[in-house]
């Protein structure tokens, strides 16, 4: 057991996908292609650089010797300049020339795009497995008449599958802007100390050309279309910012589904799947306690929360580049990519494996539905002649009685009740036409089969989605 803390999105909940994306290897072999890319920009423009330094830092790429970078580290206090200085100690040939024009924001910003593009990425096909979860789940209970609830107060009626059709919803507005940040999010390129291209326009000789050309290259080279035409040193923060307000957005759908969830397991209507030899609670042994809904509605608020530190350091930041950022973002963007990661992980295990009890359900539909029949009641008595306002003051008189029959324990006889009290033909048959709950679903079964048949089909297109969830840490 460590002796020192542990962070649980990556120890205990394993977050393993993104922790790798944002973990110090690959930030520092990530800075090695960038360094590479530029040498090879710089090469084809035109400056004396030879085939064999650029083999020789491709030979060492992914070799990082992390001992002379800490040890140099300790004495500069300057992370960039001290892995250039163990990439110079591999590569003596290309030393001289790593690094040249460039500033440290050329690997640190580069890199971080780099790394939300890819961990987007994740995050849109874990987003996607959720989706295709959700959409099994929604087509299996589509024609499942459930109360629906305003105010968490019965109204009238939905069906399972229906519901989880909103869920469905919220997610692919998401995804939608996962994969736009994803495909449009734009690299910093080669702009130098101040985003002016001073350092690069000496070393082409005020050939503006060249210099863009540079840029252009490096984007090419590291597979991104769209490049900033103009910065300071750094990118803007607010990209930041619109990048973890999607992950925010995401934690909002999880913990709406997470708290519709919980409410349904109080209702004993669909619960979370529980293991075996699964614990509640260390005093009562009889709970279920929904842990996974409940940790989905903790990390959701932590990730919220994360979204508004890009916005106030972008809100900070000074002119061309200002420090004040750097600690902050070490922590933000990594922690919130991760505790996505783990939401959606959580998720699609529950989305997967929901237990569905009918027979709960279906009593509390035949507690309600008289209710809900008197709708249908009043119109039919007012069509065959009788006044609506003295069959609407009958209804409200018997719907009281009923309702207080019903909350001394007893069975909701309303639609008897109306039987004996209205004029017209209320025969035994005719109030069991009434107290089929599939009459008051409305389109419910048809819109789940053309919601998933139509957009959700086609969104999920790109995805594949055969790989089950798997299960989440404790």
């Amino acid at each position: 057991m460590r002796n020192t803390y542990e962070n649980p999105l990556a120890e205990r909940w394993k977050a393993g996908q993104t922790a790798a994306i944002f973990s110090p290897d690959r930030k520092f072999r990530t800075w090695r292609l960038l360094w590479i890319a530029l040498a090879k920009a710089q090469q084809r423009l035109g400056l004396e650089i030879s085939d064999e330094q650029i083999e020789e830092m491709e030979s060492f790429r992914d070799q990082v010797n992390y001992r002379d970078a800490e040890q140099r580290e300790r004495e500069t206090f300057h992370d960039v300049m001290s892995h250039v200085h163990a990439y110079c100690i591999q590569c003596v040939k290309a030393g001289p020339i790593i690094h040249l024009g460039a500033t440290s924001a050329y690997v640190g910003d580069n890199t971080d795009l780099v790394q939300m593009r890819e961990a987007l990425g994740v995050l849109g096909r874990m987003t996607a497995a959720v989706i295709a979860a959700l959409a099994e789940f929604a087509d299996k209970y589509k024609g499942l008449p459930t109360l629906a609830f305003t105010h968490f107060q019965p109204a009238q009626m939905t069906t399972v599958g229906k519901r989880a059709c909103l869920w469905i919803q919220d997610l692919l507005i998401d995804l939608d802007e996962i994969e736009r940040l994803q495909r449009e999010l734009p690299f910093l390129g080669a702009k130098g100390t101040t985003g002016t291209q001073a350092s690069f326009l000496k070393l082409f000789d005020d050939d503006h050309e060249k210099v863009k050309a540079l840029d252009r290259m490096v984007a090419d080279e590291m597979g991104f279309e769209r490049l900033l035409e103009v910065s300071g040193q750094t990118y803007p923060r607010k990209l930041d910012w619109l990048v973890l307000s999607a992950l925010a957005g995401v934690a909002q759908s999880a913990s709406k589904f997470a708290n519709d969830l919980r409410l349904l397991a109080h209702l004993k209507e669909v619960e979370e799947p529980f293991g075996r030899k699964q614990i509640g609670s260390s005093a009562m042994a009889y709970k279920r306690n929904p842990l996974r809904s409940e940790r989905i509605n903790s990390l959701a608020r932590y990730v919220i929360s994360l979204a508004a530190n890009p916005a106030y350091t972008a809100a900070a930041q000074w002119f061309e580049r200002t420090l004040d950022d750097s600690a902050n973002r070490r922590l933000s963007i990594p922690e919130a990519f991760m505790a996505t990661e783990v939401i959606l992980d959580a998720w699609h295990y529950l989305a997967a494996g929901l237990v569905v009890n009918r027979e709960v359900i279906a009593a509390h539909v035949r507690r309600e539905l008289p209710f809900m029949a008197t709708e249908e009641i009043l119109m039919e008595a007012v069509r065959a002649g009788q006044d609506r306002q003295e069959v609407h003051e009958i209804i409200r008189v018997e719907s009281h009685k009923a309702a207080e029959k019903v909350k001394t324990g007893g069975e909701n006889d309303l639609l008897d009740r109306l039987a004996a009290a209205l004029e017209g033909d209320w025969s035994p048959d005719r109030l069991d036409e009434l107290r089929d709950p599939a009459r008051f679903t409305g389109r419910s079964e048809r819109q789940v089969e053309e919601y998933l048949a139509g957009t959700v089909a086609e969104r999920l297109l790109p995805y594949d989605s055969k790989e089950g969830p798997r299960q989440p840490q404790v």
